[in-house]
């Protein structure tokens, strides 16, 4: 990879020769990714790159950015490899033990953000979340919504430990409650209390899909928190399923969807008996969130699954 081992290598070349050879290697967005590698192996700030373009480099420090970049060329995703990833302004812990957090996600947050401010009880708002991962939105939206008590489950403890240190870190444990749970236990352990707002960023990559990912994300981020194994839409239905017996009456359920599951899963919604559905668009105008209130119900749950 990087021949000439007595060469003193500048943050200039070095930078050159490996843009250059990610760019051979067919990645995208070369220079960030050589920028944010660097800068990690070097504990820069990226604009000290650039301020330090001619320093000369040790031999560890060229060693510490090989190896970073040979997982990188090993197509390691570089959140992986920096140990954190940026969400809604905000540098969150992340590893193979969490899905890396999108972009698009930061729609489905925005709108929680807008329900909150729409709830005026004098009590505070509450959140109720499944799929915890790297905690980016039970954290983003208690730091951002100070009236918000959020309680958010997961059924992998490994991702609640990420999830645990990311409200440390932003300094909102006292407002999340974490909690070990599968979203298909039976009905009556789910129920912890009513909530005002049910969110989710479901598995919703099919099967089939799956398998066209890049490699990325097939072969470093967890399985189960990219695809359901079947159709995408099977935490849909139980979500769904759920929400009245987790929501107060006239509560509202949030959810990410994949790119042409809208209406299909508004279809569902409303045919559960939710109203007031509306969809909206993320930055790249795809249809990515989809809210509906529900009418709660007090019937025995019995054993839903």
């Amino acid at each position: 990879m990087l021949k000439q081992e007595t060469k003193v290598w500048s943050v200039r070349d070095l930078m050159k020769v490996s843009i250059d050879l990610l760019e051979k290697r067919g990645f995208g967005e070369t220079r960030l990714n050589v920028e944010l590698l660097l800068a990690h192996a070097l504990k820069f700030q990226r604009i000290q790159l650039y301020t330090n373009f001619d320093k000369p480099l040790s031999r560890d420090e060229v060693a510490d950015f090989r190896r970073l970049l040979e997982r990188r060329l090993n197509r390691e995703p570089l959140q992986y490899i920096v140990g954190s990833a940026g969400f809604m302004g905000l540098q969150f812990r992340v590893d193979q033990r969490v899905l890396i957090p999108r972009p698009e996600t930061e729609t489905l947050v925005e709108q929680v953000m807008l329900l909150c401010n729409r709830i005026e009880n004098g009590k505070g708002v509450s959140i109720l979340e499944v799929g915890t991962g790297s905690g980016n939105i039970a954290v983003s939206t208690a730091k951002y919504v100070r009236h918000a008590q959020i309680t958010t489950i997961d059924n992998s403890a490994e991702a609640l430990e990420v999830a645990m240190l990311n409200a440390k870190v932003h300094e909102v444990s006292d407002r999340i409650d974490f909690r070990l749970l599968d979203i298909y236990e039976p009905i009556d352990q789910i129920i912890l209390r009513r909530f005002d707002i049910f969110v989710s960023n479901p598995p919703y990559v099919s099967s089939d899909d799956f398998e066209h990912l890049q490699l990325e994300v097939r072969k470093f981020e967890p399985r189960s928190a990219t695809t359901d194994g079947k159709d995408g839409l099977e935490f849909y239905r139980r979500l769904v399923e759920v929400a009245p017996y987790v929501l107060s009456d006239g509560g509202q359920l949030a959810v990410e969807v994949g790119y042409g599951q809208a209406e299909r899963v508004k279809s569902m919604m409303e045919a559960s008996g939710m109203y007031g559905l509306t969809v909206m668009q993320d930055l790249q105008s795809i249809p990515r969130v989809v809210i509906g209130s529900c009418r709660a119900t007090t019937r025995n749950p019995g054993p839903l699954n």
